[in-house]
């Protein structure tokens, strides 16, 4: 069981893993031992919440299929159950980034005070300009 937070978890059975080979340069095992880990997990037939899964689909994001179904690949590691830990550390922090709310921006104004001395240090820097071709030693 995946636990996503307090009241939301996935179960084992919705997460569908498959050993594959790995792919790239390896040593003795590479061509023998399936260590990658393909994760495929359908948001649409999951028992995700509503708000969960509206959030999931709207994202664009390549591991997201049209139908959606997250598809997720590990082979960073060198042994099974590493990559399926990281492949389910994976969903989660996807998961987790897709319901994360930004906060609103607030539009702000500098103020008064700070215009001045901007606008003063403009005035400064023109002074300093127009003095250089005039100055003769």
């Amino acid at each position: 069981m995946l636990i996503l937070s307090n009241h939301v978890s996935i179960p084992d059975y919705e997460i569908e893993m498959t050993a594959i080979r790995s792919q790239g340069s390896g040593g003795q095992n590479v061509n023998k031992v399936s260590t990658a880990i393909h994760l495929r997990f359908d948001i649409k037939a999951s028992s995700l919440p509503e708000f969960y899964k509206e959030r999931l689909l709207a994202l664009s994001d390549s591991r997201i299929t049209k139908d959606g179904v997250i598809i997720i690949k590990s082979q960073e590691y060198n042994s099974q159950e590493k990559n399926r830990e990281a492949a389910l550390e994976r969903l989660k922090s996807l998961i987790k980034q897709a319901v994360q709310v930004q906060k609103n921006r607030k539009a702000t104004k500098p103020t008064k005070s700070s215009q001045k001395r901007r606008m003063d240090k403009k005035t400064q820097r023109g002074q300093v300009k127009s003095m250089r071709g005039k100055v003769k030693f």
